[in-house]
């Protein structure tokens, strides 16, 4: 039997091997334990913004505090850790919304947005995408026309227009912010996340800077924080990621249009290329769907598929997208074999 308390409190920010956590409203240090270093098996297994997390003492009169546990997360949005590493990082944990920003200037990117959308489904987030920096876009046919482009493809997904220099679209996200909740700001660097926040927040918290001359935002958060909202509600912000590895992803709710024309193909296993009786493709030639988001909704399965695997694993599984249709992948080893 254990002959010290347990404390509960929130990470809310992290320094390489040091977490502030929130604590019976105290804002203090903490590292954590050695058994719990040397037990967790994973990057995703150590604490993280958001997380709840026990703690050996609930003050630091007496040093760091220690935590000795993470508890369940409900939910994390999740990415591929960055280079050769196999192992997941989390993004954030215990979140109930994930924003995803992304600017209606030179940052627009519909096939990121894609990647971003089913990764935040995955995390059991509600995802919402918020076009930012709409006084950049000065052409309001154009605008019109990128927000129609989004709706084409975040379907069941809320989409707002913000402009921090105008306050537009602030009190709307702020509504998404309910009292207990948390949200997540995630996109690529210089797309507005912090100055958002700072907007909704009611103060120059975090730290930001103009926008370049070519149009672009520069990058200013480093680490990832979690802050409290007057509503009783919690934001974090999140550096700008250059890329996000899909480690999982729900394909299901982010492509559900194609998901929903696959089952209108004659035949089951149609891969949607040259099949007769193909719905997919006929989508294409009505201009329902487009090629590009077939082709990325394609390119997504594949990594998600491929998360994982050793280098040897994912050759051979190439090798059998490759020559599925000429024998698979006996026929993939025999040229191979042939080459050598």
């Amino acid at each position: 039997m254990n002959d010290y308390q347990i404390y509960n409190g929130r990470v809310i920010s992290q320094h390489k091997n040091l977490y502030r956590v929130v604590c019976d409203e105290n804002d203090i240090v903490a590292e954590i334990s050695g058994k719990l270093k040397h037990s967790t098996a994973n990057l995703s297994d150590f604490p993280t913004v958001g997380d709840f997390v026990s703690l050996d003492r609930n003050n630091n009169k007496n040093g760091n505090a220690v935590i000795v546990s993470v508890l369940p997360r409900k939910t994390a949005f999740i990415r591929k850790a960055a280079g050769k590493r196999p192992d997941d990082q989390i993004v954030a944990a215990n979140i109930d919304i994930a924003f995803i920003c992304m600017s209606l200037n030179n940052d627009f990117n519909l096939r990121r947005l894609e990647r971003y959308l089913a990764v935040a489904w995955e995390s059991g987030a509600m995802p919402i995408v918020l076009l930012t920096k709409s006084d950049l876009c000065f052409d309001t046919e154009e605008m019109k026309k990128k927000v129609d482009e989004v709706s084409s493809v975040a379907m069941g997904v809320d989409i707002v227009t913000t402009s921090s220099i105008f306050d537009k679209g602030m009190e709307q996200v702020l509504d998404f912010i309910k009292e207990g909740k948390t949200a997540v700001f995630i996109g690529s660097s210089g797309v507005g996340k912090s100055t958002i926040i700072n907007r909704i927040l009611g103060s120059q918290i975090l730290k930001t800077s103009a926008t370049d001359s070519d149009d672009k935002g520069r990058h200013t958060t480093t680490t990832r924080s979690l802050f409290f909202l007057s509503n009783g509600g919690y934001v974090i912000d999140t550096p700008g990621m250059r890329e996000l590895g899909i480690e999982n992803a729900d394909f299901s709710k982010s492509f559900v249009d194609i998901d929903e024309l696959a089952e209108q193909c004659k035949f089951n296993d149609c891969n949607h290329t040259s099949e007769p009786g193909c719905a997919v493709k006929k989508a294409i030639k009505d201009n329902l769907l487009t090629q590009a988001r077939l082709d990325n909704y394609r390119k997504l399965k594949r990594e998600a598929s491929y998360s994982g695997l050793t280098s040897r694993k994912i050759q051979n599984n190439k090798l059998n997208e490759m020559f599925k249709d000429v024998g698979g992948m006996k026929k993939a080893k025999k040229l191979t074999k042939n080459k050598l």
